[in-house]
C-alpha cells in the first residue's frame, strides 16, 4: 500500500510543479526554468561613425538691377519682362529669384503649374517649395555631388551622398565580405556604406559671453566671518568633506553651530561669485589640450562632467555638467576653451577618447568657420599611431578625473543639478588657483601675488572671493 501512496504523491508533486511553472510563465512573460544556452547571443550593431567634413560652397549672389544694366550696355536694348500668353500659368507676385532677387515679372513658369520656375535675368532654375537661396551648398568630399537630406533629428539634419559611383561608396562595397554582403541584402541599415554628414541647427552661438548669475545669499551679509567662510571652504572643497561632516567639524572643533544646509547655501553663493572670474581669467595657455568625461550622481541619476584641461599649464578650462553625454555638451565644453584663447591657432588640436560627440562638435564649429583637429585615443592599448602618440595626454586627463573623484566621493552625489555645478566650480577654483601641483614643482597652476601673500588656506579662499567681487564690480562699472 505504501508504494502506491508514494507513487501518487510523486505524481501530484510533478503536476503541481508543472502548474507553478505555467503560472509563473504567464505572470512574467517568459520562463524562469529554461536552461540557458552555452553560447552567448551575439547581436552585432553598427556604431556611430563620423566622416570627414564636406565640401562647403557658398552660392553666388547677384543683383538683377545690375544685370539689367549690363544687358542694356551690352545689347543696346533693355531686357523686357516675360511676355505671357493668355493661357499660360501665372507666376505669383510673392515669388522672386533666389539668386538675383528678380521680381515675378522676369520669371518663367518652367513646367506649367508644377512649381518650377526659371529666371530670365540670370537663368537660375529653382522650385517654389525651395525658392530661398541656401547659405551654403554641402557636397561630398569624395565625389563632389550635392548631399541630400535624408533624416531630421532633434539637434541636426542627416545628409547623405546618394551617388552610386562615389569612390567612398564603391570602396566600402568592395571591402565587404561575402557574409556581410549576404546580410546587407537582408538588413542594409546594419551597414554604413555612404558618406554621411550631420548639419546642426542648435540654438547656440559659439564664443558668445554669458551674463553672470547673481547669488541668492549676499556674501557681504553672512552671519559668519570671512575667515570662517574660508575655513568652511577649506574643509568642504580642499579636503572633500561632505556638508554634514563639515558642519559637525565646525561645531566639534571650532564651537560654531552651522547647519549643513547653510554650508550648501554658502557653497552656491561663492560658486556664483567665483565662476565669472574663473571663466574670464586671462590664462597663459600652452598648445596641448585634452578632454574627457566622468560620472557624477545628481538627484539619484548619473550625470556627466566634461573636463577640458591644459596638459602643460595644469589649468582646467571647461567643466560643464549635463544629464546627457551628447553633442551639445561637447560643443559647450569646447566653446569654453575657445573663449579662453586669445587667438585660435591654425594647428589647434584636442585630444579626447573615442566618443563620437567630439567629432560631431568639430563639424558644428566648422559650420561657424572655426576649425580645429580632434585626435581620438581609443581603448586601453595602443592599437593605432594616434593612440601611441597622444596616449600620455589622455592619461593626464584621466588623472584629473581621479583627483576630482577623490574630493567628490565623500559627498555621495548631489541633491540637485545646481548643487553639483556649485561644487564642481569650487573644485576648479581650488585646482587652478589654490592647489599646489607636483608636476609644477609644488607651485599653483595660476600664480596670483595676492593669494601667495595670504598666510593660510582659509585666508586664500577669502582673498580669492574678494578678487572675484572686485572683478564683477569693474565689469558693471
Amino acid at each position: 500500500m505504501y508504494p502506491q501512496i508514494i507513487t501518487y504523491l510523486l505524481t501530484l508533486l510533478k503536476y503541481q510543479d508543472q502548474m507553478i511553472r505555467t503560472l509563473l510563465t504567464l505572470l512574467i512573460g517568459k520562463s524562469m526554468f529554461d536552461k540557458p544556452s552555452d553560447a552567448p547571443v551575439n547581436k552585432p550593431y553598427r556604431k556611430l561613425q563620423v566622416d570627414d567634413l564636406p565640401i562647403i560652397e557658398t552660392p553666388e549672389k547677384l543683383d538683377f538691377k545690375r544685370l539689367l544694366s549690363d544687358y542694356l550696355a551690352t545689347k543696346g536694348k533693355p531686357l523686357k519682362p516675360v511676355q505671357r500668353r493668355s493661357n499660360s500659368t501665372p507666376v505669383p507676385s510673392s515669388i522672386t529669384c533666389p539668386k538675383c532677387d528678380a521680381p515675378s515679372e522676369y520669371l518663367y513658369a518652367n513646367n506649367g503649374d508644377k512649381g518650377q520656375y526659371q529666371c530670365k535675368v540670370c537663368a537660375c532654375l529653382f522650385s517654389a517649395k525651395n525658392r530661398y537661396l541656401k547659405e551654403a551648398i554641402l557636397k561630398c568630399p569624395h565625389c563632389s555631388k550635392t548631399l541630400e537630406k535624408v533624416k531630421k533629428r532633434k539637434d541636426f539634419n542627416v545628409l547623405k551622398c546618394k551617388n552610386n559611383a562615389c569612390p567612398y561608396y564603391q570602396r566600402k562595397r568592395k571591402a565587404m565580405t561575402q557574409k556581410e554582403k549576404k546580410r546587407f541584402k537582408e538588413d542594409p541599415q546594419a551597414f554604413k556604406l555612404r558618406y554621411i554628414y550631420r548639419e546642426f541647427h542648435i540654438d547656440f552661438q559659439p564664443l558668445s559671453k554669458s551674463s553672470p548669475q547673481k547669488p541668492k545669499v549676499d556674501l557681504s551679509r553672512l552671519y559668519v566671518s570671512p575667515y570662517t567662510l574660508g575655513l568652511i571652504l577649506t574643509y568642504h572643497v580642499n579636503y572633500g568633506l561632505s556638508a554634514r561632516k563639515t558642519a559637525a567639524l565646525m561645531k566639534d572643533v571650532h564651537g560654531l553651530s552651522i547647519s549643513h544646509q547653510s554650508i550648501l547655501n554658502y557653497e552656491n553663493s561663492v560658486a556664483l561669485t567665483l565662476k565669472p572670474y574663473i571663466d574670464n581669467y586671462p590664462y597663459e595657455l600652452s598648445d596641448q589640450f585634452c578632454g574627457d568625461e566622468t560620472y557624477i550622481r545628481v538627484n539619484g541619476r548619473w550625470h556627466y562632467l566634461v573636463f577640458f584641461f591644459d596638459a602643460v599649464k595644469k589649468v582646467i578650462l571647461s567643466y560643464p555638467v549635463s544629464p546627457n553625454r551628447d553633442t551639445v555638451t561637447a560643443i559647450k565644453a569646447i566653446d569654453d576653451v575657445l573663449q579662453k584663447l586669445k587667438d585660435i591657432p591654425e594647428d589647434l588640436t584636442f585630444v579626447v577618447d573615442g566618443n563620437p560627440i567630439y567629432l560631431l562638435a568639430q563639424h558644428f564649429f566648422a559650420q561657424h568657420d572655426i576649425s580645429f583637429d580632434v585626435k581620438q585615443v581609443i581603448g586601453l592599448t595602443n592599437e593605432d599611431d594616434v593612440s601611441k602618440e597622444y596616449r600620455p595626454l589622455k592619461q593626464i586627463i584621466e588623472r584629473l578625473n581621479r583627483t576630482f573623484k577623490g574630493n567628490y566621493r565623500s559627498t555621495h552625489g548631489f541633491g540637485s543639478e545646481k548643487g553639483s555645478v556649485s561644487f564642481v566650480t569650487l573644485f576648479v577654483a581650488y585646482f587652478n588657483f589654490l592647489r599646489p601641483h607636483s608636476a609644477l614643482e609644488g607651485k599653483v597652476p595660476v600664480l596670483i601675488p595676492e593669494l601667495r601673500e595670504a598666510p593660510n588656506m582659509p585666508a586664500r579662499w577669502t582673498k580669492l572671493i574678494g578678487l572675484s567681487q572686485q572683478w564683477l564690480k569693474d565689469q558693471t562699472a
